[in-house]
């Protein structure tokens, strides 16, 4: 009879994320990982499959934590959730900048294609709430475009956050979007 665990899944991922974050899923070592973790490599196969798993595992838990947080669901729907989404979406503690999901797209190449589906998936998820808030404010321009329009804008602020300069023009850069969007 195995030694019972002594480590919960949710802690394991919450451990991983900030490594995969900070150092890509290639330059991520099972050694980074236990060490993060506490978890020896006995203890992380015992619940992931490898390394990959881990990964894909941390990303689908970390968009569930971010859909949890509901930015984009606040009632009443509208460009103040656009707003809330584009200021408090994008991460800035400690080694963790931007967004994780975001970050994770530069390595697409060598990413499992559950990771692909994923990221499709929350992009997806977040244009039909976009277009939900967008569509509740009654704009001219057709919803769709604008929100595809904000999400390239969410993501190249995701980017900046890596950036010293990034973080410090966000909230002007968010204000000035915001008020384009408003005059629509």
């Amino acid at each position: 009879m195995g030694r019972p665990k002594n480590f919960s899944r949710e802690e394991v991922l919450e451990k991983a994320i900030p490594v995969f974050w900070k150092r890509g899923f290639s330059d991520t070592s099972l050694q980074d990982l236990e060490r993060a973790t506490g978890v020896n490599k006995s203890g992380l196969y015992s619940e992931f499959r490898d390394k990959e798993d881990l990964f894909v595992e941390s990303l689908r838990y970390y968009l569930a934590a971010q859909e949890k947080r509901g930015l984009l669901t606040q009632e009443p729907l509208g460009w103040k959730n656009i707003e809330t989404f584009l200021k408090h979406g994008p991460h800035n503690k400690e080694e963790q900048k931007g967004c994780f999901s975001v970050s994770s797209m530069r390595e697409f190449a060598i990413l499992p294609e559950e990771a692909h589906a994923i990221v499709a998936q929350n992009r997806a998820t977040l244009k039909r709430l976009l277009v939900k808030n967008i569509e509740a404010e009654g704009t001219k321009m057709d919803p769709e475009s604008i929100a595809e329009m904000i999400l390239v804008f969410f993501y190249g602020l995701c980017i900046e956050h890596n950036l010293k300069s990034g973080r410090n023009s966000s909230a002007r850069k968010i204000e000035s979007l915001v008020k384009v969007l408003r005059s629509f």
